[in-house]
């Protein structure tokens, strides 16, 4: 799918481009929370307004240069394939707590590049939630902890704060090299 990979901090002026990303993550997740959009079409917003203005946060950007040779492929720069949101990026342990590739870049690799490049901005303990019943990301983000710390990482089942009707998330813990 792609040739490069590059990652890099969002800026304010990438809040319309985050937006849009947003919105096709917030849509996807929709299908496993039941969650409906806001009467605008919108969804909350909360956790990617922080990642922009708070400190302690941090949104990264992916974009991947797609090859010209490849399905789909298409000559031109660079296009945007995802995002990462951040947060405890000054805490002992930081949480990757929203991570999103769009569809026509899965399955390529891509993710987990993008995934490993976010977490050696933070070398040490991280922690990262997801849903059971999201499959693709149960097998993902064990992959991507076993890419990150071998066998050294743990399991364990935590309830959703504030939302008793969703069953437990899964959260995965381990610690990067520096």
């Amino acid at each position: 799918m792609t040739g490069s990979l590059t990652t890099r901090p969002a800026t304010p002026e990438d809040a319309v481009l985050l937006e849009r990303l947003w919105l096709l993550f917030r849509h996807e997740m929709s299908g496993l929370t039941g969650t409906l959009p806001n009467p605008d079409g919108t969804f909350r917003r909360e956790r990617l307004d922080a990642a922009l203005t708070d400190p302690g946060r941090l949104a990264v950007l992916a974009r991947a240069t797609p090859r010209a040779d490849g399905p789909g492929g298409h000559a031109g720069g660079p296009r945007p394939v995802g995002f990462a949101l951040v947060r405890d990026t000054t805490a002992p342990t930081r949480v990757l707590n929203s991570f999103f590739v769009v569809r026509g870049a899965r399955r390529s690799g891509v993710g987990r590049r993008f995934a490993a490049e976010v977490l050696a901005l933070f070398p040490g303990p991280w922690e990262i939630a997801f849903q059971d019943t999201n499959t693709p990301a149960v097998h993902f983000w064990r992959a991507v902890a076993t890419d990150a710390a071998g066998d050294a990482w743990t399991e364990e089942r935590r309830s959703v704060p504030g939302r008793p009707d969703l069953s437990p998330d899964t959260w995965i813990s381990f610690t990067t090299s520096r």
